[in-house]
This record gives structure tokens, sequence and C-alpha cells, in this order.
């Protein structure tokens, strides 16, 4: 079993950035594809950015250009770079290893 643990979210102003972060309690240099995903109320998860084991990258139409995705498998941890901030980016992000999640991380972009 993989327990997944976001840390990074609060409250930003639009404009800002924020690094958020997923800790693995397992090594990571089996999985492949890892990727954050966020939730607004109501609504299904949506896709935020993958990457692959080797550096591959995706990232959703409304968050390109303004998120990196990146990884370390020698921490055992993902992270989101986000930049840019607009209010539709308030959402719960939770990170996903293989079918693991991990519990969300909040964020909220108000001035």
């Amino acid at each position: 079993q993989v327990q997944l643990m976001e840390s990074g979210g609060g409250l930003v102003q639009p404009g800002g950035s924020l690094r958020l972060s997923c800790a693995a309690s397992v090594s990571i240099y089996s999985i492949n594809v890892m990727g954050w995903y966020r939730q607004y109320p109501g609504k299904e998860r949506e896709l935020v950015a993958t990457i692959t084991g080797s550096g591959k990258t995706t990232y959703g139409d409304s968050v390109k250009g303004r998120v990196t995705i990146s990884r370390d498998n020698a921490k055992n941890t993902m992270w989101l770079q986000m930049n840019s901030l607009k209010p539709e980016d308030a959402a719960i992000y939770y990170c996903k290893a293989q079918q693991w999640w991990g519990q969300g991380t909040q964020v909220t972009v108000s001035s």
C-alpha cells in the first residue's frame, strides 16, 4: 500500500504562486505515472498534470503554461508549482500514484 501526503495548499491572492508537495510512504522509483488532480465541489476530479518516471509531462488545458510538475525519485516526492493563480484554480488538489490517492490539500485563490 502506498500512502501519499499532500502539503503546500493555502490561501493565495490572484496572480500569486503556490508549490504543492506530495510525499510518498514508499520508494517511487518503480512508480511510472504520478499525477496531480483537482476537484471542485460537486464535480468529478480533473487532471491537472502527470509525470512519468522518465520525466515526460502532460498538462490539463486550463493550466498549461502556468504550472510545472516535477518529481524526485530519491526523495519519494512530487511537486506542483503553480503560478499566475486564478480564482478558478481554487479547488482541492490531490496527488495520485498508480491507484493510490492522497487526502488532498485545499487551494484558495482570493483577494
